[in-house]
């Protein structure tokens, strides 16, 4: 007998309509008849999480990776409070992102999972759209997408498990919100500001420009270039937009707290900062410390004036970063300004061609290796067309400092909400969206066994990449914090255990690496398997990174 056609398979076949090729998910009573019916669907790759919270970073990483909206579903009550911390981060990372989220049954006089999950969404900083009529099921999906892509943030789909079940009764028809979506936009600015910011660089003797993730998605990289050579600028990125200068000679890598210390004399010396598609907050400026002298302009589609408790510009110029920079370079040659800067000499880039971000030496024990020697040969063998994917914690600092030659869109970095234990999620989700195996994870021990659990969910679901786990034994950014302030770490030392067993007994090969030199061979082997493996990275933990070193230790 024929299947009745139900609202959860016209709900899946609505999600297939929008682009939908990848579903993140782990099934419960709420959610679990949709997520059967997507995998039904030709072509649907649904991978199935052992951890709520892990569908939602998964699905995270997905939507970095491919720009895409990705999509992840929970079940209702406990599995619906796991996902608090990937709602929070992805928005306040800008993702795009729907949450199929099965609610509890409408015409129940009790159930016991039931909770009012619209504050808790939205909370989050999350979109919350409840289904509340079979009649307008479709349109909400609608709406969710809609949403998600023109707000490039989480929503949340709430459908009642009960609502889910009945029979569809209509055609089904479905127009996405592809067709409501308004025109891809690149808002000009005003051209008496352009011209402001125009005096400013003709009277600019040492000018500099910090380029973030609203650069990077506007695609101003070549702008930019032309931008900083007719104005005699040196470039810089922040954190999230590393990698977008590549190859340029007069580029500094990372502004503010991963900067090196020849990138801050310089920024020290500058009398003009131009920060395009960048918030300019704590972290890319130091607190305002890193240019002090330099007057400062904000290029952007939402600047702010005071943002993170700091003034962020002189002068802000409401655009996108592509239009902004074609017109500032285009009424500079108008002009016919010439660049009056000092610093785009032959000595100033042989300096930044030499430059290292960390040269401090530290006594290394025995059986461990240093951190930052390790970045640098992981660096050295992982081929440059692969994508990187960070997570949070001590080592991120080491990473982001040492690991170079890469385009912007190659490097993932999940740090929006300060949050551990999303590496590991996120890099399954780059490896599902990449499919080619081409993927690194570097990632803390204790983000690490955060979610270990999902090492299975590689294994179970053929996922390929590669986890470089930096292991120094215990939570290192508190390590560091303790012993700076005279204080012992030993309540945040936990020993290395074996993460390597660990990684063998869920079928993924594992191998403990405590000695430099190892990782060429080890790296031709992974690439040979054709599989994911793991290397347990054990690392000497008197290492400080540069960023802590500055911040904890008061290092200059």
């Amino acid at each position: 007998m024929a299947k009745t056609t139900q609202v959860s398979d016209a709900l899946a076949h609505a999600f297939q309509a929008e682009g939908v090729d990848t579903l993140f998910t782990l099934m419960g009573d709420a959610n679990m008849y949709w997520s059967e019916a997507m995998s039904r669907l030709p072509g649907m790759n649904v991978i199935h999480a052992r951890h709520e919270h892990c569908a939602v970073a998964m699905a995270d990483g997905y939507a970095r990776a491919t720009g895409k909206v990705g999509v992840a579903s929970t079940t209702c009550g406990p599995g619906f409070t796991q996902i608090m911390t990937g709602l929070s981060i992805a928005a306040r990372a800008n993702v795009p992102m729907v949450v199929f989220a099965g609610d509890s049954p409408i015409g129940a006089a009790y159930y016991i999972q039931q909770i009012d999950m619209a504050p808790l969404a939205t909370a989050t900083g999350a979109a919350y759209i409840p289904v509340k009529t079979v009649d307008r099921a479709l349109d909400n999906v609608r709406e969710a997408f809609h949403q998600a892509q023109l707000e490039r943030r989480p929503v949340v789909l709430s459908i009642p498990m009960d609502l889910q079940k009945q029979a569809w009764p209509h055609f089904l028809d479905y127009a996405p919100s592809s067709e409501w979506l308004p025109a891809a936009q690149r808002p000009a600015p005003d051209p008496k500001l352009v011209d402001q910011l125009c005096d400013m660089i003709a009277e600019a003797e040492r000018p500099m420009i910090i380029a973030g993730r609203g650069a990077k998605l506007s695609g101003a990289r070549a702008a930019i270039e032309a931008l900083g050579e007719a104005a005699g600028a040196l470039l810089a990125t922040s954190l999230q937009a590393k990698g977008l200068f590549t190859g340029n000679p007069f580029a500094l890598d990372i502004a503010g707290a991963y900067a090196s210390d020849y990138a801050r004399e310089l920024f020290a010396e500058s009398d003009l900062v131009i920060g395009i598609g960048v918030g300019l907050g704590a972290y890319t400026t130091e607190s305002g410390y890193l240019y002090p002298g330099a007057r400062t302009v904000q290029i952007d589609t939402a600047p702010r004036g005071l943002w993170q408790g700091l003034k962020t510009a002189d002068l802000h110029i409401r655009a996108d970063a592509l239009a902004g920079v074609e017109a500032v370079t285009n009424r500079l040659i108008q002009r016919g300004v010439g660049a009056r800067s000092a610093l785009r000499t032959p000595a100033i880039r042989d300096r930044i061609a030499t430059d290292h971000p960390d040269r401090k030496e530290f006594a290394i024990g025995n059986g461990v290796v240093d951190p930052r020697r390790a970045m640098e040969e992981l660096d050295a063998i992982v081929p440059k067309d692969w994508d990187v994917v960070i997570g949070g914690g001590h080592y991120f600092g080491i990473a982001m400092t040492h690991l170079k030659g890469r385009a912007a869109e190659k490097y993932h970095v999940v740090s929006d909400f300060g949050a551990i234990g999303n590496g590991l999620p996120a890099a399954i989700g780059v490896a599902a969206a990449r499919g080619d195996g081409k993927v690194l994870l570097i990632e803390g021990d204790g983000s690490l066994l955060m979610h270990i659990q999902e090492l299975e969910t590689i294994r179970r679901q053929g996922v390929r990449l590669l986890m470089a786990v930096i292991n120094d034994g215990g939570y290192g950014a508190e390590i560091h914090k303790f012993r700076a302030h005279g204080m012992s770490p030993e309540t945040v030392i936990h020993g290395r255990g074996d993460l390597a067993g660990v990684a063998n007994g869920f079928g993924v090969r594992g191998t403990t690496v405590n000695a430099l030199g190892r990782m060429p061979g080890l790296f031709a082997e992974h690439q040979a398997a054709n599989t994911a493996g793991l290397w347990d990275v054990h690392t000497d933990d008197t290492v400080v990174s540069r960023p802590y070193r500055r911040v904890h230790y008061g290092e200059a």
